[in-house]
């Protein structure tokens, strides 16, 4: 069996190795091709690019890199035409992945979506390529299956990888223990961003509101999990710029999930960030600026009350959200503190978190090994796939 997979960010990476790994253990001779970083390179990918060349963040700073992602996604139909892969599946990045997936499909071969674009949040009329674009889009959420069966694209609810990866339960005086940290000091874990441009847009607030945030509670330690070595020259730049807080900083690279578990709260950029840290049960603070104009178009195409997975899963609010303009160090302190100062408050959150996880583990990575067989099997989703 071949497959071509094409990820564009470190989460893509993440969801791709998991795929392949349930995939390998279907077909121990199958062949994998696209774009993947280390994690699915690992897993036997010939990737040819680096994740990183998909990772653009926000509308108008696409329109910059527009004509190299052009020649990017040209280069890729010619050589999966030529390689012939029994699927293509696009991982995320669906501005990119869906016209390949459109292309391909044209031409003959099956295609997946693996990761749901929001489309029932925003840019609804886009359902109609992607009925265009897929033989099955693989869906984490359940409301995100519900749209696409009332549009009439098959679908699979394969729930979430990291809700089958991390356990359901955690130790937050262990986590502190192998980083080093005090077990007994209040902890906050900074998540500002995997990407450049959101080092750029938050990082310099995000250790302002740390410093508020310590001189209001007296004492605090901070926890910054690095994304890659590229994120933590940034880190390092801006923390040289804050030598105030040297003493209560500990920046680290990669282990973001125990940087999370050793946390009293979590101040994070939106995405999967925040989908990871309640899965390791914490209470958060969803801060996120962007381009202006960036901004001007987003408040005038999406339609959703929440940006946040914890808010959009549960349907209601339960961590505050702080967008543009509201995002400030002083809003970020006197949104972060309630978490500190009342511990029911808090656990009340965590253990609400630990009820969603447990809903969220669904086997998702073989649920979706499972419903890509079935389309190189059948030409479509099986009907156990579809469940």
């Amino acid at each position: 069996m071949r497959i071509y997979l094409v990820a564009g960010e470190l989460s893509g990476d993440i969801l791709g190795a998991g795929l392949m790994r349930a995939l390998k253990d279907r077909h121990p001779d199958i062949e994998f091709r696209g774009i993947g970083g280390p994690r699915m390179q690992a897993e036997g990918l010939t990737s040819l690019y680096p994740l990183e060349t998909l990772s653009v963040m926000g509308l108008v700073e696409v329109l910059r890199h527009l004509p190299g992602l052009v020649k990017v996604r040209r280069h890729l139909k010619r050589d999966a035409l030529a390689w012939q892969p029994d699927v293509m599946v696009g991982i995320d990045a669906p501005d990119f992945n869906l016209g390949l997936e459109l292309a391909l499909r044209d031409r003959g071969i099956r295609t997946a979506h693996y990761v749901s674009p929001s489309v029932w949040a925003w840019r609804q009329g886009r359902v109609k390529k992607i009925a265009r674009a897929v033989d099955a889009m693989l869906t984490f959420l359940p409301f995100e299956a519900d749209f696409y069966s009332e549009h009439r694209v098959p679908v699979a609810y394969v729930g979430h990888p990291l809700a089958d990866e991390l356990p359901l339960t955690n130790d937050r005086r262990a986590a502190r223990e192998s980083l080093g940290l005090d077990t007994e000091m209040p902890t906050l874990t900074l998540l500002p961003g995997s990407r450049s441009s959101e080092i750029q847009f938050q990082g310099e607030i995000f250790l302002r509101a740390a410093l508020g945030l310590r001189d209001r509670l007296g004492a605090l330690q901070v926890v910054i999990p690095a994304a890659s070595p590229e994120r933590r020259r940034e880190l390092d730049a801006l923390l040289a710029r804050a030598p105030e807080l040297a003493d209560n900083v500990t920046l680290i690279e990669a282990q973001s999930r125990e940087a999370m578990v050793a946390a009293d709260a979590v101040l994070l950029t939106s995405g999967t960030a925040a989908l990871e840290t309640l899965l390791c049960h914490r209470a958060m603070v969803v801060a996120y600026r962007m381009a202006p104009a960036t901004y001007w178009l987003a408040q005038r195409l999406v339609k959703t009350r929440w940006i946040s997975l914890p808010n959009l899963i549960a349907q209601e609010t339960l961590v505050p959200e702080l967008i543009q303009d509201a995002v400030s160090a002083e809003s970020l302190v006197d949104t972060l503190l309630p978490w500190f100062e009342d511990a029911g408050q808090r656990q009340a959150l965590e253990l609400r978190f630990a009820e969603m996880h447990a809903a969220l583990q669904r086997g998702a990575s073989e649920r979706a090994a499972e419903a890509i067989d079935s389309l190189v099997r059948d030409g479509r989703l099986a009907p156990d796939a579809a469940a």
